[in-house]
């Protein structure tokens, strides 16, 4: 597997956001995730955007961070917010959402941040399970979908 940076809005990137975006429309029956995000949010030293790439050079995961500081959203200073973390279907079960998971939080320690926070749905088990398994506790809610009932929120200290 090949993990390279690239920008939010390469085409590899766009087509797999355009994926998780359909698959959060049929899990929350939505039009998915409407948190705005802008290309800048993803670059060094404020963010990365991670794509990962299987042996044919197929584009089968994604990640990335952004930086956040306390706002009128509940964000903290020194806040890196996880986003985007996708792993194309054929492709899961074989630990890249974690390797993904471990360089965003690294470079985001190495940029200065303290607090790696996310934000998921209820009706994304996986996803819970996988941030519980990495050392991911429940917080206070924030961001976007703070007030949606379906909404889960969580951190760790990098």
């Amino acid at each position: 597997m090949n993990i390279r940076r690239v920008t939010f809005d390469h085409p590899d990137a766009v087509k797999l956001n355009d994926q998780v975006q359909a698959e959060y429309a049929v899990r929350y029956g939505d039009e998915g995730d409407v948190t705005p995000l802008d290309p800048s949010m993803f670059q060094p030293p404020v963010g990365l955007y991670l794509m990962a790439y299987d042996a044919q050079g197929r584009p089968v995961a994604t990640g990335g961070w952004r930086t956040q500081d306390e706002n009128d959203e509940g964000y903290s200073d020194g806040d890196a917010e996880l986003k985007r973390m996708y792993v194309v279907e054929e492709a899961r079960g074989n630990g890249l959402a974690r390797r993904i998971l471990a360089a965003l939080e690294d470079d985001a320690r190495a940029a200065g941040r303290i607090r790696m926070v996310l934000e998921t749905g209820n009706k994304q088990p996986e996803a819970i399970a996988l941030y519980a398994s990495s050392g991911y506790e429940p917080c206070v809610k924030f961001g976007h979908y703070r007030f949606h009932e379906d909404s889960r929120c969580f951190a760790k200290l990098l």
